[in-house]
């Protein structure tokens, strides 16, 4: 009993703590990219408290509810778009034993909890009463269609090469010349997992600057953040399982007993290419973001898990 109150707590800590971290990394790894200043004055060093300062501001500010909405629908789209995101968390492994949950088919677990997260865009588009937020969460929904086949297939490569489904056991079969077989894979993991979550070049649907954040027009305060923070929150998600299917997970010079360490920088390297991948790309049109599904990762995928087969039978 004690170890499954340490391991839930260790999950909601981590669940709350990291997607901070990745959000106060994304401001500042963006501002030396781009040679800007940014806020620089909340808290004693290089404003490391400026997310905080935006927290509280989310919080003071009223939580409006259109009078046109439905207001159950558009009260629980937050917390369903957040809460898939977490139960992803809990089962991914940073080092043996250390795990919220160790589940056979851990594989198959996250990537189906993953997919959820799209019903929040949904609910939010439909629950607002705006039919531009509710043409923002069709445009989701037709993003995340597309791009779950390419992300679930070059997932799949990596299992048949393992013999497992288990996270655990994809991370203890892992091998160093799989950074070259699994390398196609690898891109089309990591590109449509950028797709699944909006983050540009993807972010066609919510694009800010265009249509008014989509199907979050109508949020403010709280609700409004918790959508943030679900990115954030999908971006630590990503970073984990790519680390875990093609980075090898814990494995490093040095005992496993520091392979948590690895595991971390893994993560965060990841991460930091998740933000530099915003700075550098242009957003795609829509055409192109379909195009590039269908046409380009799909059959990388199937050519992926096509050789994996046929180098699992011969060898």
């Amino acid at each position: 009993m004690l170890e499954f109150v340490v391991r839930v707590v260790g999950v909601v800590v981590a669940f709350l703590v990291a997607p901070l971290l990745v959000g106060q990394a994304e401001h500042k790894v963006m501002a030396h990219m781009q040679s800007r200043l940014g806020p620089m004055y909340a808290g004693a060093f290089h404003g490391w408290a400026q997310l905080v300062a935006d927290g509280v501001k989310f919080v003071q500010k009223e939580s409006v509810v259109p009078a046109a909405a439905d207001r159950r629908v558009f009260e629980w789209a937050p917390i369903v778009a957040i809460l898939p995101y977490l139960a992803a968390m809990a089962a991914i492994p940073l080092a043996p034993g250390i795990v919220g949950a160790d589940l056979d088919s851990g594989l198959f677990f996250v990537l189906a909890v993953m997919s959820v997260g799209v019903l929040g865009s949904l609910m939010a588009g439909w629950g607002s009463g705006n039919k531009y937020s509710l043409l923002g969460g069709l445009r989701v929904a037709a993003q995340l269609m597309s791009y779950e086949l390419p992300f679930v297939l070059s997932a799949a490569s990596v299992a048949v090469a393992a013999g497992s489904l288990s996270l655990s056991g994809i991370a203890e079969a892992w091998n160093p010349w799989w950074l070259l077989w699994q390398l196609p894979g690898l891109s089309v993991f990591f590109i449509a997992g950028l797709a699944e979550l909006q983050r540009p070049p993807f972010d066609m649907p919510v694009a800010d600057s265009e249509v008014i954040f989509g199907p979050y027009t109508e949020y403010t305060g709280l609700r409004f953040a918790m959508f943030l923070l679900a990115e954030y929150a999908g971006i630590v998600v990503l970073a984990g399982l790519t680390t875990v299917l093609f980075l090898g997970g814990w494995s490093g010079p040095g005992p496993d007993s520091i392979g948590w360490i690895w595991s971390i920088l893994k993560v965060a390297l990841v991460s930091v290419v998740v933000i530099w991948v915003r700075v550098s790309f242009p957003r795609m049109r829509a055409d192109q973001l379909q195009k590039l599904a269908w046409q380009g990762l799909v059959p990388v995928a199937l050519l992926q898990l096509a050789l994996t087969g046929i180098g699992v039978t011969i060898f």
